[in-house]
């Protein structure tokens, strides 16, 4: 396990993205752009590592930047060998000793890891790192890719060097086949869960609640979380993964490059998860943005599971106030629970496990053909479809097409202008039989074509060409028939007219 640690602004996640092979870590020319903890996977040959990228350490941190060198300190703790990042042309600053003399008191192996070394002379630019006493600095270029494979390389020989003389010193040889090094996979398994929101409602407190520590970065400041943190973890033998992301603000507010970056990788993350907490802020109400994640969320069709927080400390009239706006503008909404919680103090937390869990098995359960078209047959025998232009529309059977959302087809004729109220009947039909809840059902209606349309229009077709036939033959015989009439009225005209 690898940390990259160092000051603000000194090429850290860039040098995440390039050991990982991804673009998973935000990276702009924005010190402090990182704040939480951010972990990912990669491999040189048949060693693999994990990467933790970490926010700037500058040693006089005061508010948010406290908890961001919180979360950098933790991720020292975890971690096996750090690489500490500076920068060469910004030289040795007062951060800089700060965070060798914490790494030289808590006796980790370190590496120091000298970035942004294009265009310099190294024999020049790197003599004054050794006043840090972290051994020689190893010259990078991350942002060019220059160095970081000879870095790599040097680091896993150097380990594999240290395994060799331990195994010498303890006398026990790992056997063929056996792991040398046990990694905790970072592979996402279990139920995705995407908590997504308004900045500043309490999307990073409530992830922290969930997992029992001070996981993600949390501040009284709106949009605090700036990536979408992906966190897996086990609740009772059942695997979960959280996904914290960044608050999403109206289109007109937002004009840092970053913060449009973080937006899109909430929204991939609302994509990619199976089931979304939607956190709603109980003291300021349900605004117009609110019903925008919402909208987004049900557009992508993602299971979902409504959080009203602070509700601590709320009075009853407010309360009622609050529920009464929800029953107005979310009286569409009948297949999400909704849960008043307070992500603070821990109340009603718990609760959104079970909603989770109930959505996430509605959205991926998977039923016959047979059973869904006896649904359909009892829900047309209650219920038959209105008459369209003098003619019934025939609702001949449906089958399941899809998970996550549930998507039900059905087949029939005219099903295409079927009303939209008798479409709403049928899901709230299917919805009541199957016990579905929390996830929202995707109705699809195909027409089959005509099978007697071809044989139709060759009749049509045949009759026409024997008709025409006919007609050639009576014209034919017509002609004919004049002309025998016009000889025969010549042999009996006598000489002379």
């Amino acid at each position: 396990v690898i940390a990259l640690v160092g000051r603000p602004n000194v090429g850290k996640s860039t040098l995440f993205n390039r050991l990982t092979k991804s673009r998973d870590a935000l990276v702009a020319e924005i010190a402090g752009l990182t704040r939480d903890r951010k972990y990912g996977e990669g491999k040189v040959g048949d060693h693999p590592f994990i990467v933790i990228d970490t926010g700037g350490i500058s040693g006089q941190e005061e508010g948010i930047d406290s908890a961001m060198a919180g979360q950098s300190f933790q991720a020292i703790q975890e971690a096996d060998i750090v690489f500490f990042l500076v920068d060469v042309g910004a030289g040795i600053t007062a951060g800089d000793r700060m965070i060798a003399d914490h790494l030289r008191r808590n006796g980790k192996a370190a590496y120091l890891i000298a970035n942004k070394i294009d265009g310099k002379n190294p024999d020049i630019v790197l003599g004054e790192f050794f006043e840090l006493g972290m051994g020689e600095p190893l010259p990078i270029a991350a942002a060019h890719n220059r160095g970081i494979s000879a870095l790599i390389d040097y680091v896993m020989d150097e380990l594999i060097e240290e395994e060799k003389v331990e195994q010498e010193e303890t006398g026990y040889y790992y056997e063929e086949g056996e792991e040398e090094v046990h990694h905790e996979e970072l592979d996402i398994k279990g139920i995705k869960i995407a908590v997504v929101g308004r900045p500043n409602v309490g999307k990073s407190t409530l992830v922290n609640r969930f997992l029992g520590e001070e996981r993600v970065v949390v501040y009284d400041e709106a949009g605090t979380t700036r990536d979408s943190i992906y966190i897996p973890y086990e609740r009772h033998g059942q695997e979960y993964t959280l996904i914290d992301t960044a608050g999403v603000r109206r289109r007109k507010n937002i004009s840092e490059a970053a913060e449009k970056f973080s937006i899109i990788k909430t929204l991939q993350a609302i994509q990619d998860c199976n089931v979304c907490i939607l956190v709603l802020d109980a003291r300021t109400g349900i605004v117009e943005q609110d019903l925008h994640m919402l909208s987004f969320v049900l557009n992508s069709g993602r299971a979902l599971v409504i959080a009203i927080n602070k509700w601590d400390g709320m009075d009853a009239d407010d309360k009622q106030r609050v529920k009464d706006e929800i029953d107005r503008r979310f009286d569409f909404l009948t297949f999400a629970d909704m849960h008043f919680i307070s992500a603070l103090h821990g109340t009603g937390v718990g609760h959104l496990y079970e909603s989770v869990d109930q959505a996430y098995e509605s959205a991926m359960a998977k039923w016959q053909t047979n059973m869904l078209t006896r649904i359909l047959e009892d829900a047309i025998a209650a219920h038959q479809p209105p008459i369209i232009r003098g003619r019934r529309p025939k609702l001949r059977y449906a089958h399941q097409g899809g998970s996550n959302p549930p998507r039900i087809i059905v087949h029939g004729t005219m099903v295409n202008e079927l009303p939209e109220d008798y479409r709403r009947y049928l899901a709230n039909t299917f919805r009541r039989v199957l016990n579905i809840s929390g996830t929202p059902i995707r109705f699809e209606f195909r027409q089959g074509d005509n099978p007697f349309s071809e044989k139709k229009k060759e009749v049509r077709h045949s009759s026409k060409r024997r008709a025409q036939a006919v007609e050639r033959t009576d014209n034919k015989r017509r002609i004919k028939r004049d002309k025998a009439r016009k000889q025969l009225k010549k042999s009996y005209r006598k000489p002379g007219g």
